[in-house]
């Protein structure tokens, strides 16, 4: 029997290592306090399989592009065009290529000097945090900033101060208490759609000398002009160190960029990990890219949809009892709170064909997990109708008046009564 004959032999009599007692332990703990306690041997994550008729709001191609027949002709000529595909890290690309052309467009599209793209938004954002933090600098984070920002300072051996959300007042107090350090926010956020002060808080770091970071992941596309992101649309590039986004959103791809000056794109391609150590992305997925690109920049009638059906659907619901009031994008959450009720919440919306996507534990404090509703340009009124129709029979059956989403709703309503 010869090597190779020898290895596919033993892979089908399939064998796995024993596991040593730490790591037994701690996966037990999941299978028992998560699995069995929590989610009574189900998970939470998955519920029903979605047929054919099945409203879906779990994507976060809000353009509605990713089926478009052009990106992926793009993508069909590009692989017939490429007989010498090199498969390597991009610090080793030079000189003229597809990378570097779709770099500069998007350079040119958001204001921005550079751009540098990466692997994925995720490691956009923790490689940029490790290469640029500096021993002993505050990195002033939105307390709901995404998860790869957090990890990018971890990563660098940094200290996270976080911020209360969007609270310009509190972002002030801590930099006046710790000095000027790195400030990082995103722009939407994409647990529960709220939209971040940017104006504001990129005014109080800047004067502070605070380095900004902020993450246009559900921006980029969708706000701004020509879809160019919020720093962009606010004018503030020549405030705005970094603007970082996945391009797993609005463009529906696989990448992520960081936009910002020459000179530190310089630095950061040639020190960040996730740069160095993995391989740069193929030509089909850069010529998907660019011509989502061109798509984007057209697409205003559909900017204007998105926004149209997630304002009659937030309106709709918020008509119903649900506390959606700090959903301002493209994004709306109901929040039921403990992870068993939203499981209750799953599966009334699903038996009655409305998918969204559960948010819990990391994602969310585990007591106020979700079902994230991500709305799209494509999504018909009929479909947002079936939506709203569910919602408001459910209400009962999901205990919405109980839910601390609820809760806090009505004091908030109170408060305002009372000081009005």
């Amino acid at each position: 029997m010869n090597q190779l004959s020898s290895i596919n032999h033993q892979a089908r009599n399939t064998r796995t290592a024993a596991e040593p007692d730490f790591l037994s332990a701690h996966v037990d703990h999941y299978y028992r306090e998560r699995v069995e306690k929590t989610w009574q041997g189900g998970h939470i994550m998955h519920g029903r399989s979605p047929d054919e008729n099945a409203v879906m709001l779990v994507s976060n191609d809000y353009l509605d592009l990713a089926n478009h027949p052009d990106i992926r002709q793009a993508q069909i000529d590009t692989l017939d065009a490429t007989d010498n595909t090199m498969v390597m890290s991009a610090v080793y690309l030079h000189g003229d290529s597809p990378q570097d052309d779709f770099e500069n467009r998007m350079a040119s599209w958001m204001a921005m000097e550079s751009t540098l793209l990466c692997q994925s938004g995720y490691a956009a954002n923790v490689g940029l945090i490790q290469s640029i933090g500096v021993k002993g600098t505050p990195v002033y984070i939105d307390m709901m900033a995404h998860a790869s920002l957090w990890q990018g300072i971890q990563a660098a051996g940094l200290e996270a101060k976080p911020f209360r959300h969007n609270s310009t007042e509190h972002l002030a107090a801590m930099i006046k208490r710790n000095g000027p350090g790195i400030v990082v926010i995103d722009s939407v956020y994409s647990t529960n759609g709220s939209v971040a002060p940017v104006r504001k808080i990129v005014d109080v770091a800047s004067k502070a000398g605070c380095v900004i970071i902020v993450d246009e992941s559900h921006s980029l596309g969708t706000h701004g002009w020509q879809g160019s992101g919020m720093v962009a649309g606010l004018g503030l590039q020549d405030k705005v160190h970094f603007v970082t986004a996945s391009l797993a959103k609005a463009f529906a791809g696989r990448a992520g960029l960081i936009a910002c000056s020459d000179r530190l794109r310089q630095f950061i391609k040639y020190n960040a990990f996730p740069a160095i150590f993995s391989s740069a992305l193929l030509p089909p997925d850069i010529a998907a890219l660019s011509k989502t690109l061109d798509l984007i920049k057209a697409a205003d009638e559909q900017r204007q949809r998105l926004f149209a059906n997630t304002e009659y659907l937030r309106r709709n619901l918020d008509a119903l009892g649900y506390n959606v009031e700090i959903s301002k994008a493209q994004i709306i959450a109901l929040e039921a709170g403990r992870e068993q009720q939203t499981m209750v919440l799953r599966d009334a919306l699903e038996s009655r064909g409305v998918f969204g996507s559960v948010f819990c534990a990391p994602a969310t404090a585990t007591k106020r997990s979700l079902i994230r509703l991500s709305i799209n340009a494509g999504i018909t009124r009929d479909q947002l109708d079936h939506v709203i129709q569910v919602c408001r029979d459910i209400r009962e059956e999901v205990d919405l008046a109980n839910w601390p989403s609820t809760r806090r709703a009505q004091r908030n309503n109170t408060v305002d009564s009372l000081a009005a």
